[in-house]
């Protein structure tokens, strides 16, 4: 394992390369807008998804997967229910619990709901916008839907306040992705592309690709950069694919899939921005 300040394209390859190989089975309890794409990015990326909620079988799936993803896109009683259950059911396992708290903020119910599924467990990382993340350390922020009204930056005092409260690992998205641990390692990516905030999902899949890496590689901090870093790469090569192409982001979507299975150590070391401090 990498020493923090030495991380580098190479180790994250290598993360890269465990999930291809190891094909880990990501149990997602995800929303239903972002199912589909969730799904086949983890598919893309070499992992095994599965999408289930009843709350009769998400302790026994817990049981056979290497992470459980958790997303409050489209939030209700029973799905409140599941997400808490299979987060404490993991918890109990020792398996990894990524937590992506969509439109924290935006409501009262969804901030009930927050605080219940924090209460269940400690989830190993959490993944937002800045505005979910500032609203999930309990920062005064309204939210723009599920859209993020604070930049990346803006949050990492709030995301440094999450990890204290949580232990884990907090991954901030935006113009410069942001990723913090408890032991104060901080990366930061400054890859991606702003037509990646026109697709639906595209968060909520760096999210399950968050749990993906984190079921191969035992360093949630490193798991998280990997996938995040994999993300933001993989979207601006298949906007920059779609702009040559004189293509919107309908296609992109598609070019989004193709590059996560097809991209290349040489593709990923060359356009990595990656920065530890």
């Amino acid at each position: 394992m990498a020493h923090s300040r030495t991380l580098n394209s190479h180790d994250l390859w290598e993360d890269i390369e465990a999930v291809r190989s190891r094909s880990p089975l990501v149990h997602s309890i995800t929303n239903l807008v972002v199912m589909n794409l969730n799904a086949n990015a983890l598919l893309a990326i070499g992992a095994s998804p599965i999408m289930a909620h009843a709350h009769e079988e998400v302790v026994d799936l817990v049981g056979i997967s290497r992470a459980l993803v958790v997303n409050m896109g489209t939030l209700d009683p029973y799905w409140i229910g599941a997400m808490a259950t299979a987060m404490t059911a993991a918890q109990k396992t020792g398996i990894p619990i990524v937590l992506d708290p969509v439109g924290a903020g935006a409501s009262a119910y969804r901030n009930a709901s927050l605080d219940r599924l924090l209460a269940a467990a400690h989830p190993t990382v959490i993944r937002g916008n800045g505005s979910e993340i500032m609203s999930t350390a309990n920062a005064a922020i309204k939210t723009k839907g599920v859209d993020s009204s604070a930049d990346a930056r803006d949050a990492i005092g709030a995301a440094r306040a999450l990890v204290s409260r949580t232990g884990g690992v907090v991954g901030v998205s935006g113009v410069a992705d942001q990723v913090i641990d408890h032991s104060g390692r901080h990366a930061t990516l400054e890859n991606g592309h702003e037509w990646m905030t026109k697709i639906t999902g595209v968060g909520c899949s760096s999210t399950a690709i968050i749990g993906a890496f984190c079921g191969v590689q035992p360093d949630a901090w490193r798991a998280t950069v990997a996938a995040m870093a994999l993300m933001s790469v993989a979207g601006e090569m298949a906007a920059e694919r779609a702009i040559e192409a004189n293509q919107g982001v309908g296609s992109m979507a598609v070019y989004l899939l193709d590059t996560l299975q097809r991209i290349t150590d040489a593709d990923f070391a060359d356009r990595l921005k990656l920065t530890v401090l």
